[in-house]
């Protein structure tokens, strides 16, 4: 029997109750539930709503209810209409009509819309500690290679010298901001909508503060329509986990080309790798391709919330129960993917040899060249194409600029001295660009510690 089965005549169709229930997926929030409903039962009785006895009751009832849960000696029934109904009725079966009164001056709207709340709460503040442990991965990486010289890419073309570390932490500035977005979303979940009831508040002497203060939420929302109806904070969460595994698929793509024998900067872990079924020479990135697959995953569940809510009137909608299947898809594969990406990570043998000699091709010490030229006095853009005449006469040579004589330098510009070798060395080249947030090893060095004391704050 439905609680709310008292107007209805007819017994609801099993095809109608199979599509109408939610239990098969808002199961998991049975925690947060039963949480919510006991602040909800304890406020009540502080209020004189119910007897405080009853209130005790109610609430003993619910806790064993949840530790009934936790140790498993309570399933879920697959015939329940939602988490919601299901506690209500155990708790009902349990202590008898007292039972009855806990949905008292609350419903379903307003207790959804808590429990996904405090679900999203929880939610945030774990993907925040896999990225923390990301993060650190990163920096450790990064200290290792504050020295490891390689060339960096724009337009997938050989750009300038920098270090691998100073790469990486480049990476270790999106995840952080990736933190900061969750903690700014967080602010917009951790409101208190329990008391809103079905749309328009209720008639009881309630206290909705007393539960905020109960379950640690920074305030209460303070328009009944708004609460039950809100899912901004549903979206805002999940597109902030669709930056973070954009921000993984991007890290994969290059772990992907990095491990290939083209480039064969990395070597993966074999933990971390898989064969092929008919080429036994193969070892696949498959970790870092699925984190590249997933990522379109999670963005097609933001779209999913956008497209649920773009059209819905005031106030609460039955479309509204399709945001958890999407949120909830969100969650696990972005947290998913974090935690094997960090293994994956840390786990991955660096090659330095290898990528100090791809940065001695492809001339990315060219705009040092200009710059030694610039600081002689020599105007930047007159000083760019001497450099240009320099590489289009080594392509056409096969020569390097460390390797010409300072005889063909003097034939392109008689400012060129000895010291041109020096200037135009990797390794000086790394070290010279000293600009805050550049890659010379006492700025990554910086870079390191500054995302440390972030880590760590």
């Amino acid at each position: 029997m439905k609680m709310w089965e008292g107007r209805f005549k007819k017994e609801l169709a099993s095809e109608v109750n199979d599509f109408n229930s939610s239990l098969p997926f808002d199961c998991r929030m049975y925690k947060d539930d039963i949480t919510g409903s006991i602040a909800h039962a304890g406020m009540l009785a502080k209020c004189g709503i119910i007897g405080e006895d009853d209130g005790e009751k109610i609430i003993q009832g619910l806790k064993g209810i949840l530790d009934d849960f936790e140790s498993g000696a309570l399933s879920f029934d697959s015939d329940a209409e939602d988490i919601h109904m299901y506690v209500e009725q155990i708790l009902t079966q349990r202590i008898g009509d007292v039972g009855k009164k806990l949905h008292t001056a609350r419903s379903r709207n307003d207790q959804v819309a808590l429990d996904i709340r405090l679900y999203l709460r929880r939610s945030a503040e774990e993907i925040q500690i896999l990225l923390k442990e990301l993060l650190t991965v990163i920096c450790n990486k990064a200290e290792e290679n504050v020295n490891t010289v390689m060339p960096s890419y724009t337009h997938l073309q050989r750009a300038q010298p920098v270090t691998f570390g100073h790469h990486l932490m480049a990476y270790g500035q999106m995840f952080r901001r990736d933190i900061e977005r969750l903690r700014d979303a967080y602010k917009r979940i951790n409101i208190m909508p329990l008391g809103a009831c079905a749309v328009a508040g209720t008639t009881y002497p309630t206290n909705r503060q007393l539960v905020a203060d109960e379950l640690g939420f920074f305030s209460i929302t303070e328009n009944s329509m708004d609460s039950v109806s809100d899912r901004d904070f549903v979206i805002e969460l999940c597109f902030a986990l669709s930056l973070i595994m954009m921000h993984l698929s991007r890290f994969s793509e290059e772990m992907i080309m990095w491990c290939s024998a083209e480039f064969s900067f990395i070597e993966l872990d074999d933990a971390y790798s898989t064969g092929s079924s008919i080429m036994p020479q193969k070892k696949n990135p498959d970790i870092a391709e699925l984190t590249r697959g997933k990522c379109a995953r999670v963005y097609g569940d933001l779209n999913t919330l956008l497209v649920m809510m773009k059209g819905l009137p005031l106030a609460y909608n039955k479309d509204m129960q399709e945001d958890k299947e999407a949120v909830f898809d969100a969650i696990d594969n972005t947290s998913m993917c974090i935690s094997i990406f960090t293994k994956m990570l840390d786990t991955s043998t660096v090659k330095p040899a290898v990528m100090h000699k791809a940065a001695e091709g492809g001339y990315i010490n060219a705009t040092d060249c200009a710059d030694y030229l610039a600081k002689r006095g020599i105007p930047f853009r007159d000083a760019y194409k001497i450099t240009g005449g320099l590489v289009g006469y080594c392509i056409e040579n096969g020569k390097t600029l460390n390797s010409l004589t300072l005889d063909e330098y003097k034939e392109f510009s008689p400012v060129f001295e000895n010291d041109v070798y020096t200037a135009l060395d990797l390794s000086t080249c790394v070290s010279d660009r000293r600009s805050a947030g550049g890659p010379a090893p006492e700025c990554v060095k910086a870079q390191i510690q500054s995302l440390k004391d972030f880590i760590s704050d």
